[in-house]
């Protein structure tokens, strides 16, 4: 059986990349894409512990989470969609219609 510190490295290194890509990234697209390489993290984090601890909680979360994660994909893109329509840009320096 492989270590449960495995998976938290990587996890955490995953993790990590995730807030560097959406914190440093202008292109909407590449923060939507860290976005879910940080929920991905917090996944391997439930199924590991889920494994570790012999529950299955951690996997039901984990799946519910991808499902939840598919649906904020699919507003995202269709917000971003909508704002290259309209503004023809999808940077987020130029962006300013969502705020007040």
């Amino acid at each position: 059986m492989i270590p449960i510190e495995y998976f938290l490295a990587l996890s955490a290194i995953l993790f990590s990349l995730g807030a560097y890509g959406a914190l440093t990234r202008r292109n909407t697209i590449v923060v939507l894409m860290s976005i879910e390489i940080m929920l991905n993290a917090a996944n391997i984090n439930f199924v590991a512990f889920s494994s570790f601890f012999n529950d299955v909680r951690g996997q039901v979360f984990a799946l519910f989470s991808i499902a939840i994660a598919a649906a904020e994909v699919a507003v995202g893109l269709a917000i971003l969609l909508n704002l290259l329509k309209t503004r023809e840009t999808i940077d987020l320096e130029d962006i300013h219609i969502l705020r007040w």
